[in-house]
């Protein structure tokens, strides 16, 4: 299993460290096996003493090592830190803060070159999902214009725009049908996000070709994110 959160605009410097020192310790005590990774706020990351398959990443970079590019950072400032994992496509990035394709796709091409794991997000929002199935694969399948899918430090994620902090998860048969699609054109280990919480975590990762969950809300209380953990160990 790979399990992911998101912390987006959450947490301090202060209540990261808390959290990821807590789950390290849970991950250590309890000999867990599963892939985690935590994306914190851009002034919470640092360097963590955590076990080998417990990863910190950046929720966003610049493409670049340094630069002139007010309120970005690059890999100078990931580096001070070991940071070596990044989110890329997040849909918040994409419907709210304008990237474009073209944009993601640099971005990608730019980490890809320096071996950095990346989750790349895609999925479809709600005026596209309800022009049925053959369009919104035809939708998601665009996002992945410009991107090396065979690069081997790729995860993916997909994450429905309608079903993110909505409280409102596609049903089983939406991810097995979405899931299923991607995985016969895209051989890629692929985590399901959209409302994921502790009490349908385990449901959603016993799907067909769900190979984990990317977790926004849900993931921000220490005791949730371990909960889930521990719903999940065992698959």
């Amino acid at each position: 299993m790979i399990i992911a959160s998101n912390f987006k605009t959450n947490h301090t410097r202060k209540s990261t460290a808390l959290f990821v020192n807590e789950v390290n310790d849970y991950m250590k005590e309890n000999n867990i096996s599963s892939e985690v990774y935590v994306f914190p706020t851009t002034t919470s990351l640092d360097s963590f003493n955590t076990v080998p398959n417990f990863s910190i990443g950046a929720q966003n970079a610049y493409p670049i090592v340094a630069g002139s590019f007010t309120g970005e950072i690059g890999t100078s400032q990931l580096d001070e830190f070991g940071i070596k994992t990044i989110l890329i496509g997040h849909s918040e990035r994409r419907h709210i803060l304008g990237e474009t394709q073209n944009k993601i796709a640099k971005k990608y091409e730019f980490y890809k070159e320096l071996g950095y794991k990346i989750i790349y997000c895609i999925g479809e929002p709600l005026e596209v999902k309800n022009r049925g199935l053959e369009q919104t694969l035809e939708y998601i399948y665009e996002q992945f214009n410009e991107i090396d899918t065979k690069y081997e430090n790729l995860i993916l994620a997909y994450e429905p725009v309608w079903a993110i902090g909505t409280g409102v998860s596609a049903t089983n048969d939406d991810i097995k049908i979405i899931h299923s699609a991607i995985k016969e054109k895209i051989s890629k280990p692929l985590l399901y996000g959209g409302s994921v919480k502790v009490e349908n975590v385990r449901e959603i990762c016993q799907i067909p070709n769900v190979d984990g969950a990317l977790i926004g809300t849900a993931s921000w209380k220490t005791e949730d994110f371990i909960q889930i953990l521990e719903n999940t160990k065992d698959l």
